[in-house]
């Protein structure tokens, strides 16, 4: 199975960095963030990568060229400008039957064989991975007079939950492809036909979005084996 991912976006959430170079090449301790993400499907026995670029896609050609020749990269130019729907419908050529689509700037030790599962066993068109959402901020936790008991720093929000990317695709869901972007039009589409699936991830999962994240997922690097790192497996799948 190939994998597709995400990273032609211009990532205006962390500029001024990504005025220089696409968000999934933003170091996490002096290596692309889209590297440490690879690793985790290659550790896992996916190792086929179409990555779906646009801005400052040059970086990229230049980065992976001669690099990982344990893995098979294709690099698609899929326009400066297109969403992220279109994105993945640009890819639809490189693709087999089946197919993993994520973005380029979210870390998790998702089981991805299990997804897999997940997905087969549901017989829909596409599986997204869905994660409990974090808070922003610390909590406070009071009693009913008032008094302070403890503090919550960022905990997970109880049946609240959200798109952490890590999907399944069928090839023939691109045929029914409506909407140029995935979170607003494709995604909701699909649900609306009944076609969209989850499989929930209880594990470690952190996107990217600004320098704070960078800073903190560096953290986590520094101070031992990183979570979202996954141990390698020796089975391979097609």
């Amino acid at each position: 199975m190939k994998t597709v991912i995400l990273c032609g976006g211009r990532g205006t959430r962390a500029y001024p960095y990504t005025e220089h170079f696409p968000k999934p090449m933003m170091p996490i301790n002096g290596t692309p963030i889209i590297v440490h993400l690879m690793k985790v499907f290659a550790a896992q026995g996916f190792t086929e990568f179409v990555l779906a670029a646009g801005h400052k896609q040059e970086l990229l050609i230049d980065y992976f060229d001669g690099r990982f020749p344990d893995w098979d990269i294709r690099i698609v130019d899929t326009g400066d400008d297109a969403d992220t729907g279109q994105r993945i419908a640009r890819c639809g050529s490189f693709v087999g039957d089946k197919f993993f689509a994520t973005y380029g700037d979210g870390l998790g030790n998702v089981d991805l064989h299990k997804l897999l599962e997940n997905h087969n066993k549901s017989e829909r068109l596409a599986t997204l991975t869905t994660v409990p959402l974090r808070a922003q901020y610390g909590l406070v936790v009071y009693d009913e007079d008032c008094k302070v008991q403890r503090f919550e720093e960022k905990p997970l929000v109880d049946n609240y939950w959200i798109n952490a990317g890590f999907m399944v695709f069928e090839h023939k869901a691109l045929f029914d492809w409506q909407g140029k972007n995935l979170e607003q039009e494709v995604l909701p589409y699909f649900a609306e036909k009944e076609q969209l699936y989850v499989s929930k991830h209880r594990g470690f999962w952190k996107s990217m979005d600004t320098s704070k994240d960078q800073s903190e997922l560096e953290d986590l690097l520094i101070d031992g084996r990183a979570p979202w790192q996954i141990p390698q497996q020796n089975e391979s799948n097609d």
